[in-house]
């Protein structure tokens, strides 16, 4: 008798464990590991970082933020959030420019002097302009095949590095505010 019970608590606590971290992987969690380096310095390839899921039910996006986002079905993006819905982005001698503020963005290694204009564009409502950190080698809003963002493509704001255990940091956002 008293092994039916020890074994029906376990089958329960085990279920119970289960149906936790399913809530916490669908909802409010999600692990993801860095292809390719559009995101250098910032992030490194094969790093694995926690995606906040849930923190834009209640606010929107902001400029700075970095963000995962599906792109295509099963492939994801992460790239920096640089205009959301109503800001005028352009790109003029490596420099972007929001609302005709040059932004300061203090993560990049090389300024955009391959692309020496870009825009200026207004972002549609509901959407986003986003860029790599390493502009040379980023397939972001400027590429046709990216353009805007649809806000309901995001799937979180990534906040913490966790591997390599070395490299476990949290996150800055808001470092290309005006």
């Amino acid at each position: 008798m008293t092994n039916s019970r020890e074994v029906r608590e376990w089958v329960r606590s085990i279920a119970v464990a289960v149906v936790l971290a399913l809530v916490i992987r669908f909802f409010l969690f999600e692990v993801f590991v860095v292809e390719g380096r559009s995101m250098y310095p910032t992030l490194e390839e094969h790093e694995r970082l926690v995606v906040n899921k849930f923190i834009y039910r209640f606010e929107e996006p902001q400029p700075g933020d970095i963000v995962v986002f599906e792109h295509e079905p099963r492939r994801d993006f992460i790239k920096r959030v640089l205009g959301v819905g109503g800001d005028s982005i352009e790109i003029r001698d490596g420099v972007v420019y929001r609302n005709r503020t040059a932004v300061n963005e203090p993560y990049l290694l090389d300024r955009m002097d391959y692309q020496l204009a870009y825009g200026p564009v207004e972002v549609p409502p509901g959407y986003l302009f986003l860029l790599g950190d390493f502009r040379r080698n980023s397939m972001d809003s400027r590429d046709p095949r990216v353009g805007f963002v649809s806000v309901e493509r995001i799937k979180g704001r990534a906040f913490l590095i966790f591997w390599p255990l070395s490299e476990i940091r949290v996150l800055s956002d808001k470092v290309a505010e005006q």
